[in-house]
């Protein structure tokens, strides 16, 4: 038996809050709490258990930053499947796009891995051209000779103007004097 003050009542009738350590509920509706030894964390003053106690496990996303208690804390679905980008954002734009009328939980996860693949991509390859350029920074020019050098990424922003991307350096052979055209034929055999 259990009073109000959280303690529990012995055979005796007195209140002993050290030899049990099982609480009464708080109101009508709410979850009873448990001590953080048994969830292996650390416990607030509300009762909450903060994670990183025993039991707690890594997550993959953030570089592994978050950590998982073994029961009772939250953590994001992005955390959950070891991805950079938001899932419950993407989840929340598919719902209001409208673009089925129901969206699975595989879903977002699926598209947010697929759009962090896509972006670690491209920043790679405008990486890689900013080096070649013995520059630090990236930008648009670096991003533009990225995409249009890479064969798939060009096919699929095929239709995408970068700005202040430029052109690819090429002049067609029919444009060049004849002692440039002879050279450039030396150079490409």
């Amino acid at each position: 038996m259990s009073d109000n003050r959280g303690g529990s009542v012995a055979s005796t009738g007195t209140t002993n809050s050290q030899e049990s350590q099982v609480a009464s509920p708080v109101k009508a509706g709410k979850a009873t709490k448990t001590t953080a030894s048994a969830k292996g964390g650390k416990a607030k003053a509300d009762g909450k258990v903060k994670a990183g106690g025993k039991g707690a496990k890594k997550a993959g996303g953030k570089g592994g930053k978050v950590k998982i208690a073994a029961s009772g804390t939250y953590s994001t679905r992005s955390a959950r499947a070891g991805v950079a980008f938001p899932v419950g954002r993407i989840h929340r734009l598919l719902r209001k796009g409208r673009h089925a009328q129901r969206i699975g939980a595989g879903a977002p996860v699926y598209m947010a891995s697929v759009l962090e693949y896509l972006a670690a991509e491209v920043l790679e390859l405008a990486g890689n051209a900013a080096k070649e350029n013995k520059k630090l920074r990236i930008t648009p020019r670096h991003l533009q000779l990225a995409v249009r050098n890479d064969e798939e990424l060009n096919k699929l922003l095929s239709e995408v103007t970068i700005s202040r991307g430029g052109v690819l350096p090429n002049i067609h052979t029919v444009l060049l004097s004849k002692m440039q055209q002879k050279k450039q034929n030396d150079d490409s055999q």
